[in-house]
């Protein structure tokens, strides 16, 4: 897919252009903020700047498409995009963004490298830039019309008719369209964006996993409050949520987007692990609500680790969940174990003397260093890469080889 002129540029080049990669998105994102502040409002999460992941996971999508395209020249690596064109769904990203994009873009290219871009080092990273640009947007207008929406138009008001306290640090809300509307279609395993004003007017999104069965015209979504760190600054749309939100309000969803989602029918005969750690259990949670509501009787594994039991988010819930269906079982490991889960295995996650399914796909969600741990694990008891899935919330800075 890449002209054979413009490949050779590229690989003499890429070294050059990744080892400048997080300068030149950094410049490429102040510039670009300066000249069009309105991106910041209702597009770009405030705090994913501030802790520079929107910028390392950038330069990674890069690097990465332009690495598959030397690697595989006969065919474009659409599949690297598919995460990225669900993220861009979930926010509304527009064709016409992209311009705008490639403009700040190859302006920072040329600041950072200089006289190093010459007419054909920036023609040929020009046809790299629009080749991932155009795949991204052929997914992401099949995804709008996949969920029955217009670019850009993704948003619905829902009303609160329930905030449930889950931990100290997390709450639950359950909504219902409130205009009246069907609930649009969402598969278990999913997220939506949540748009909230700020104190300052400036609109502002996070994304949050559908955390019950996404079959009914109610949805639910779990929050934890992130609070801040001298690494990055406390999270603005969880905090708002936790102080202000309440029974009755009215919040702004998108339609639901994310690839990470059970297989259809969901009665398939398959083997299903569920693994997560902390916060990361909230799309588990969906999907096993999803087989209990469709009676599903394949094998189903879940596995949890979290500081304590109280600090388990809808810990009760799966345990009922996992009780009411007749192939499932579960594991947890507590940091600080308590009598309330008096099985629970203490310490974390050891995949050791775990039984795993054979041909099970794997659903992975949590930190980063808890899925790299877990994922190396899961690969050592001789389950295939192919089938682990992660969940990665916020930004993907962790991009595993996907094949066996």
């Amino acid at each position: 897919m890449l002209s054979a002129e413009s490949a050779a540029v590229v690989r003499a080049t890429l070294p050059a252009v990744g080892g400048a990669l997080d300068e030149i998105t950094t410049r490429f994102y102040r510039a670009m903020f300066r000249d069009r502040p309105e991106l910041l409002d209702g597009m770009f999460n405030r705090g994913n700047q501030a802790s520079g992941a929107q910028r390392r996971a950038l330069a990674g999508s890069i690097a990465g498409f332009a690495t598959a395209l030397l690697d595989h020249p006969e065919t474009r690596p659409d599949a690297l995009l598919g995460r990225i064109a669900h993220k861009h769904a979930a926010v509304g990203v527009t064709d016409d963004q992209y311009t705008i994009v490639h403009k700040y873009l190859f302006g920072a290219i040329a600041e950072v490298l200089g006289d190093a871009v010459t007419p054909e080092v920036a023609a040929a990273w020009d046809e790299v830039y629009w080749l991932m640009a155009g795949a991204l947007i052929a997914q992401e207008a099949r995804l709008y019309q996949d969920a029955g929406t217009q670019p850009g138009r993704i948003w619905q008001r829902w009303t609160v008719v329930e905030r449930r306290t889950e931990t100290p640090d997390v709450v639950s809300f359950l909504l219902r369209p409130a205009d009246g509307a069907p609930a649009p279609r969402a598969r278990a395993g999913q997220y939506v964006s949540v748009r909230v004003r700020m104190t300052d007017g400036i609109l502002q999104l996070r994304q949050y996993s559908l955390s019950a069965d996404p079959g009914g015209e109610l949805r639910r979504i779990t929050v934890k409050r992130v609070d801040g760190t001298d690494e990055a600054p406390g999270g603005e749309v969880s905090n708002l949520l936790h102080e202000q939100v309440r029974e009755g309000d009215e919040l702004t969803l998108s339609a639901p987007f994310g690839d990470i989602v059970l297989d259809d029918p969901a009665d398939a005969a398959d083997p299903v692990v569920l693994v997560s750690a902390g916060i990361g259990c909230t799309p588990m949670t969906g999907m096993l609500a999803h087989l209990a509501a469709t009676g599903s009787a394949r094998p189903v594994l879940v596995l949890h680790a979290d500081r304590s039991p109280e600090d388990h988010a809808l810990r009760t819930e799966t345990r009922q969940l996992v009780e009411g269906l007749p192939g499932a079982r579960a594991v947890f490991w507590y940091e600080r174990p308590g009598v309330e889960e008096a099985d629970a295995r203490a310490g974390l996650m050891d995949l050791n003397g775990i039984e795993l399914p054979d041909g099970a796909t794997v659903f992975l969600c949590g930190p980063l260093p808890f899925m790299r741990e877990v994922r190396g694990q899961l690969l050592d008891a001789g389950v295939p890469a192919r089938n682990i899935r992660y969940e990665v919330f916020g930004p993907d800075l962790w991009l595993p080889a996907e094949a066996a």
